[in-house]
């Protein structure tokens, strides 16, 4: 089969991360991702199926690792050489159209559940992870075992399959990951009734993110940042009281608070940030426009980065990561998936509008350019097409 093969080569990592800091995405031209022949990857075990993509996102970790700037704490979780691609809408060899659920949790590695019904992405000890007959990986898309979306076939454990319901598109489908990532981020954000959110970043995930509040939580007043006139008109479609420019977030809300100014930071604040970006300026502008003792959710992938943490330590405010998606606590003490609740999300947002651009993957630099430089291009969600 065909697929783009991500290998453990140093040097061309390195070479990756110089191109894309000059011409974003151009590090798919130098790096160690490779379209090449490889074979379809074997069941490792009964409760596994083949599955042929037919659409794949391209994500911020993706680019992260194609461009050279993932940070090593991955290392250990991964193996090579793998295929990426993780938000994937595919069929099985008996025609059922299916999307992936692609943590690979303790199902997957014949471990026991931490409790009864678990998602693949919850439990609180991770070692798991060394375990069953897969080699290492966090996810499909990066396991060489598994293979991923970024090929013409993968293997994934029943218990991260969804069937895709008859009126979803493929476009739709391929939208579910991200949508359960942002319904997870806008529920560990925990919001109280009315209070104020803001949203950094208008991407996918930070779009994502927003339609996952206003259809989950009571929150208030919502402040998102957007950089470019496509992402400003969706996230106001999405429910976004006040979309400003990144630059004009603190002054937003300031004004939105009506707090002072100390030194770079606010007197106060809103009461919640998701920070949906994940670089070191985001993280800072994240706790300095965060209401002293307010949360800071961090659902892009951050970078190996220096932030200074005194103002985080001084205004006591809560920093909570958000990495995928698992089960969820609702009122009244409902539980659901974050992926249960996509299907909703996706359905009642439309979030199928997000999909803007197709590749084959034979023109996958093109596609990863496009995908690096999105918003200015006027794009938000590229995908790969294959097997249609």
């Amino acid at each position: 089969m065909q697929a783009l093969v991500f290998e453990r080569k140093l040097a061309r990592y390195a070479a990756a991360a110089v191109a894309s800091r000059v011409i974003p995405g151009s590090g798919a031209g130098v790096g160690p991702l490779h379209l090449r022949e490889v074979d379809s990857p074997e069941l490792p075990g009964p409760d596994w199926r083949t599955i042929s993509p037919r659409l794949t996102g391209i994500c911020g970790s993706d680019l992260a690792t194609v461009e050279g700037r993932s940070s090593r704490y991955f290392e250990p979780l991964v193996s090579f050489p793998f295929i990426p691609g993780h938000e994937v809408v595919g069929i099985d060899q008996g025609g059922h159209r299916l999307v992936i659920e692609p943590v690979l949790g303790p199902a997957a590695r014949n471990e026991p559940l931490p409790f009864p019904g678990a998602a693949p992405g919850d439990g609180n000890d991770y070692g798991y992870l060394l375990g069953g007959a897969i080699e290492d990986g966090i996810q499909i898309g990066f396991c060489s075992s598994t293979g991923g979306g970024w090929g013409e076939a993968l293997v994934a454990h029943q218990s991260q399959l969804h069937s895709v319901p008859q009126h979803f598109s493929d476009e739709a489908a391929v939208m579910l990951e991200p949508a359960a990532g942002g319904v997870h981020a806008a529920l560990k954000a925990q919001v109280a009734p009315g209070a104020s959110v803001a949203v950094l970043g208008a991407g996918t995930m930070g779009l994502c993110s927003l339609a996952a509040l206003r259809a989950l939580t009571p929150a208030g007043t919502v402040i998102v940042t957007a950089k470019y006139p496509h992402q400003r008109d969706l996230a106001a479609e999405l429910g976004a009281d006040i979309v400003v420019d990144p630059s004009e977030a603190r002054r937003a809300v300031r004004r939105l608070c009506g707090c002072r100014m100390l030194g770079d930071y606010l007197s106060s604040g809103v009461d919640i940030t998701i920070d949906a970006v994940g670089s070191p300026a985001s993280v800072a502008d994240a706790i300095a426009i965060t209401r002293p003792r307010g949360r800071v959710v961090l659902l892009g992938m951050p970078e190996a980065a220096r932030v200074d943490l005194t103002g985080l330590w001084h205004r006591e405010t809560e920093l909570v990561g958000a990495y995928t998606y698992g089960t969820e606590t609702l009122t009244h003490g409902r539980t659901a998936t974050s992926f249960e609740l996509a299907f909703d999300l996706v359905d009642s947002a439309k979030l199928e509008r997000l999909v803007s651009a197709r590749y084959p993957l034979d023109r996958y630099r093109e596609a990863i350019a496009h995908a690096a430089e999105a918003g200015s291009r006027g794009a938000i969600k590229v995908v790969f097409e294959q097997n249609g």
